[in-house]
């Protein structure tokens, strides 16, 4: 009887045993391996070498033994298509692999999908003095280093603490098995519900429905590398606010995702607008009021091709009003953020989710952004970019964390009750008796690094926020990028009427008798006017303005000199010209002729109670109190 061997054959999908013999021919071998991994006979070549060479090819004159195949010898296996090459197939049968079992098939964002193509690697030149090999020959002083190399991060100027997200997952799934059990889990605070072993808590806990204990650590990653500002137009009259009123003021920044080169496989926010929605604010305090109009703001910056990318707000106080100075208040000695502040980037951090595919939730963190306009050193103005970690998005979530009222650089994490349930809990020790500490831990702990490089364990309750907070930096290009017009009579921004800037058709009348260039999209190509146009409650346009977004958002005239002929703009023209402003210029943007527009114009709305006089009148007809 021929002696049996026992050969494997490695694919993308995996490693098979293939049972032959040594007398046993090539071809009847290729045909029992086409059967065990499902493909046809000329579906797939093997090699002897794992860089493709060496192919084995069907023959019925030779046998395993004559190519010196023995028991336990590794082949390789790479699918081949017509439609592409088989380094192609097995790309996409590893990429495809990458995804947890179970996780939801998800399309994660334009800048993801381009960044998990390159291939991130970090290209060095021959070094004349170290490397002693020819000009096609490397060595460990020139050999391309990984997107997640620390010493190369740490001797960037400046220094990168933090490794971008995607250099983060090259990390993960580099190896040989390629990421193949890699599965990113979002942290979980609370309690599992549904455990039938036991009463429900509190009355009962075990190890399959207690939440998991969370130690705290600095996060090596962050999803967002840069912070960019199209330009300083958008920052200053965010800044105007505060210069008239001197009270705090908030905005959500609007923008896009880039890939930002100076970090291997990072990715930039740039702002385009900022929108400022309904608030309350006073010199040390902010609140966030409903706001009715967000939805359609955030659809209108879709068409735009713009999204949501985070959030900005201002901690601004005086110092020298002479000398234009502010007070250097956020630093080492003080904070960076609060307690307070970190939980509310956390809660924006988890309504805006980062898709991901290798998470079984089909979501990881988040690209939401945080800038704080503060003083610097040099007691000027200064926008600082952060994030919150994961760790934070999770206790914010499940409600575990609050802020200290005396320390705001300090954190508390609540502990469990009878009406609520986290993942920081507190477990009875004896009848009548409690053990403070998390369940398996004597306490809430976070971990760090002490001057001689070990690894300390410290008590995290009170919890320092300095934990939970990812540095960005913020920066404005050298050369202004404008995804809108600037004008220097720009239309004013929304809900500012504490400052008697209003959005209504006085303004936009005003608005466009002093901008009268000749190019229509100049004049219209601004972020705070398009919404106004959607919004308004006299003729909202939501239903109408597709085409003039479009024209914007892919800068062409034709289109908006086609928008411009509808019978919206110059329904528009009408209301505007209602208003008793001089509309100089105005018709060369409409449809209206010159007569219609002298005729409206004749025609004057009172201020007190918007009735419409006849012309040569000096007092209302309705309420008889004078024109002006």
């Amino acid at each position: 009887m021929a002696e049996t061997i026992i050969i494997r054959v490695q694919s993308p999908e995996g490693v098979k045993r293939i049972t032959a013999t040594k007398r046993e021919t090539v071809s009847t071998f290729l045909k029992k391996v086409a059967k065990e991994f499902g493909f046809r006979n000329n579906g797939f070549s093997i090699y002897t070498n794992r860089n493709r060479t060496g192919e084995i090819t069907a023959s019925q004159n030779k046998s395993l033994n004559l190519l010196k195949i023995k028991h336990g010898d590794m082949l390789f296996l790479y699918p081949s298509s017509p439609a592409g090459s088989s380094s192609e197939n097995m790309d996409i049968s590893i990429s495809q692999g990458l995804r947890p079992t179970g996780a939801p098939q998800v399309v994660e964002d334009e800048i993801d999908q381009y960044l998990i193509k390159q291939d991130g690697k970090i290209y060095r030149n021959r070094d004349q003095q170290l490397c002693r090999h020819g000009p096609l020959g490397k060595c460990v002083h020139c050999v391309p280093l990984e997107p997640f190399d620390e010493d190369y991060l740490n001797h960037l100027e400046p220094p990168v603490k933090h490794m971008s997200f995607h250099a983060y997952i090259r990390k993960l799934t580099g190896g040989a098995d390629k990421g193949k059990f890699v599965a990113l889990e979002n942290i979980s605070c609370k309690i599992k519900s549904g455990c039938e072993g036991h009463p429900p808590w509190p009355e009962g806990i075990c190890t399959k429905c207690q939440p998991s204990a969370i130690t705290l650590n600095r996060q090596k990653y962050r999803h967002v590398d840069n912070i960019m500002f199209e330009n300083h137009t958008i920052a200053d009259r965010f800044l105007d606010f505060w210069r008239k009123t001197g009270n705090q003021h908030l905005g959500y920044l609007y923008g896009r995702y880039t890939e930002h080169k100076d970090i291997p496989l990072g990715i930039r926010a740039e702002v385009a607008a900022i929108y400022e929605p309904p608030q309350i604010g006073t010199q040390n305090s902010l609140e966030i009021l409903e706001d009715p109009k967000a939805e359609v703001v955030d659809e209108i910056a879709a068409k735009l091709g713009l999204r949501k990318v985070g959030w900005i707000f201002t901690d601004l106080v005086s110092e020298d009003t002479r000398k234009g100075t502010v007070r250097y208040s956020r630093n080492k000695d003080a904070y960076f953020l609060s307690a307070e502040e970190c939980i509310t980037a956390g809660n924006f951090q988890n309504q805006q989710p980062n898709i991901c595919r290798l998470s079984p939730d089909g979501h990881f963190g988040s690209k939401f952004v945080t800038v704080v306009a503060t003083g610097g050193p040099d007691n000027q103005v200064h926008f600082e970019g952060y994030q919150v970690s994961n760790q934070c998005m999770a206790l914010v979530r499940d409600e575990c964390l609050l802020p200290c009222r005396d320390a705001p650089e300090l954190g508390y994490a609540k502990e469990s009750s009878s009406e609520q349930s986290c993942g920081l809990l507190l477990s009875p020790a004896c009848p009548g008796e409690r053990r403070t500490g998390l369940l398996g831990t004597a306490e809430c702990e976070s971990k760090d690094i002490d001057k001689f490089g070990n690894e300390i364990t410290q008590l995290a309750r009170p919890l320092p926020v300095e934990y939970l907070i990812i540095d960005i930096t913020t920066t404005f290009p050298k050369d202004p990028v404008y995804t809108f017009s600037i004008s220097q009579s720009p239309f004013p921004i929304e809900n500012r009427d504490v400052l008697g800037e209003t959005q209504d058709f006085h303004s936009l009348a005003t608005y466009l008798s002093q901008n009268t260039s000749s190019v229509f999209l100049d004049v219209i190509s601004d972020f705070h006017l398009l919404l106004f146009l959607v919004t308004n409650e006299v003729m909202p346009l939501r239903d109408s303005i597709s085409l003039l977004l479009e024209a914007v958002r892919t800068k062409n005239e034709e289109l908006a000199q086609t928008w411009k002929k509808s019978e919206q703009w110059a329904t528009i023209e009408q209301l505007c010209s209602t208003v008793g402003v001089q509309l100089s210029g105005l018709h060369e943007y409409g449809a209206v002729g010159s007569s219609q527009h002298a005729a409206a114009a004749a025609v004057w709305a009172c201020q007190h109670c918007t009735f419409m006089n006849q012309p040569g009148t000096d007092h209302c007809e309705m309420c008889s109190l004078p024109r002006t």
